[in-house]
């Protein structure tokens, strides 16, 4: 029986290679359909209301259940990943919204498919929630943003193509084969991802070594087929400790655990106080709804535009300081937008907000937060971060149509700009800068009266065991 395996240093040793990609792939796959559920909604709820299947108060019952059962998911998959695992927490998750996605396609009437939505939203919470929060646990420190932008990446393609495919599927087919195609896609990446391994360092943080180590021999015999694997140093021991979600907002961790809130909060208020508005903005300043919709198509691109962007620089400038940037450069942005004169200009400062906002998601929700927490404690803290970012989608709407009616668009960016400064500065005070180091450099000290202990020495292992 197995006291220790080093999961963290033996796994930054690994040269990038299949074993990643894998890891990638499997991840992303889930995070494609979530996403690609989400955006289907607005095709869908149009050609429910044009049918007079739906109304425009069932549609809003429709996105609200949507939205408490991402709350809800987002809860659940925090508390379950740290308890349960990250396997099986993704695995319940992927299996929930993909089975209530079937049941939609078959959905008889509108209340029925409500009820629906609410159990898709409770896996679309949690995939978010734990995909962000897995993906890092893999990969060595030098390149983990990059990796993770490279998941924001693979997300938030998922705009373009379930739009597109609604284009060419509701119109010809209807909106059952939506969500039909969700539901079928996500059972098959269910079942390929069962082979996908637990993370070792959740399976070292629980005692579970033996467990550990076979999947971390696997993953270190495939890596050393190309290039021998270079020695590590073993680092003091941690014992299996009991946390709980309070453990967060003690005084070790309460400054990281504001910190997330803070950055989830401003990046939601820019995509549901501005970036879900764009196409009624434009027509309230004139223009058709085709026109519309086609400045905010060419706005869109902005989406893959900033996460690829993410996979760039993401390990160059650092997290901290690259989102304290991206943060200014989007207020500066926002402010101009708001004083634009012309749709061209509206649509080139709309185009910029569109990618520095999905850089902060690539750098901030996608790598930073996950990074800040121990791994006992790393999905709760996405988890109660997550929760903060789905409340502001919730209210975020209601405070835009207040200002909006107020003052215009000029006033609902000035709401906009001003959060974004807050968080800029908030992170320049008081943010922790985790480029190029392991998770366990990174992780907050346990609290004195945390259970377990620490042993161990510092020193070279030259073998896999």
């Amino acid at each position: 029986m197995l006291s220790t395996v080093n999961a963290g240093p033996r796994l930054d040793r690994l040269p990038i290679g299949g074993f990643h990609k894998r890891i990638l792939w499997l991840i992303g796959a889930g995070m494609f359909l979530d996403s690609f559920d989400i955006y289907l909604a607005g095709g869908v709820l149009g050609a429910l209301t044009r049918s007079g299947w739906s109304t425009m108060q069932l549609n809003a019952a429709f996105l609200s259940s949507t939205f408490i059962g991402m709350l809800l998911g987002a809860f659940a998959a925090g508390v379950l990943g740290d308890a349960k695992g990250r396997k099986f927490t993704y695995q319940f998750n992927l299996a929930i919204f993909g089975l209530a996605s079937v049941a939609g396609a078959l959905a008889p009437n509108m209340m029925w498919l409500i009820v629906c939505r609410f159990f898709m939203g409770l896996g679309l919470g949690a995939e978010i929630v734990v995909g962000y929060g897995s993906v890092g646990e893999f990969i060595p420190p030098a390149v983990r943003g990059k990796w993770s932008a490279y998941l924001s990446l693979i997300t938030n393609s998922a705009l373009f193509c379930s739009t597109f495919l609604g284009y060419l599927i509701i119109p010809s087919i209807g909106w059952r084969a939506m969500f039909a195609i969700v539901g079928v896609s996500a059972m098959v990446v269910w079942v390929i991802r069962k082979k996908m391994p637990e993370s070792p360092r959740w399976l070292e943080s629980k005692g579970r070594y033996d467990e550990a180590e076979a999947i971390l021999r696997s993953a270190e015999a495939e890596s050393a087929q190309k290039q021998p694997l270079p020695p590590f140093v073993e680092t003091l021991r941690p014992m299996t400790r009991r946390t709980t979600l309070l453990e967060l907002f003690k005084r070790k961790q309460i400054r990281r655990t504001l910190l997330s809130i803070m950055i989830q909060i401003g990046v939601n208020i820019v995509i549901y106080g501005f970036i879900v508005w764009v196409p009624t903005f434009l027509m309230k300043q004139g223009l058709d709804i085709a026109s519309s919709l086609g400045y905010t198509t060419l706005m869109s691109l902005g989406g893959p535009a900033g996460a690829l962007v993410g996979v760039l620089v993401a390990d160059r400038i650092g997290r901290k300081n690259g989102l304290v940037v991206v943060t200014t450069l989007a207020a500066i942005v926002g402010w101009m937008y708001g004083h634009s004169t012309t749709v061209g200009m509206a649509t080139l400062l709309g185009f910029a907000l569109f990618t520095l906002t999905y850089l902060m998601v690539a750098l901030g929700i996608a790598t930073y937060i996950p990074e800040l927490f121990a791994t006992e404690n790393r999905m709760r803290a996405n988890g109660i971060a997550g929760c903060a970012g789905r409340i502001t989608g919730i209210l975020a709407p209601q405070l835009v149509v207040v200002m909006y009616a107020a003052g215009g668009v000029k006033d609902v960016l000035s709401i906009i700009v001003g959060v974004l400064v807050v968080m800029a500065i908030v992170l320049a005070m008081f943010g922790v800068e985790t480029n190029q180091q392991s998770l366990e450099q990174i992780a907050p000290e346990q609290e004195p009266d945390a259970q377990g202990a620490l042993s161990g020495a510092s020193l070279p292992y030259e073998s896999h065991r």
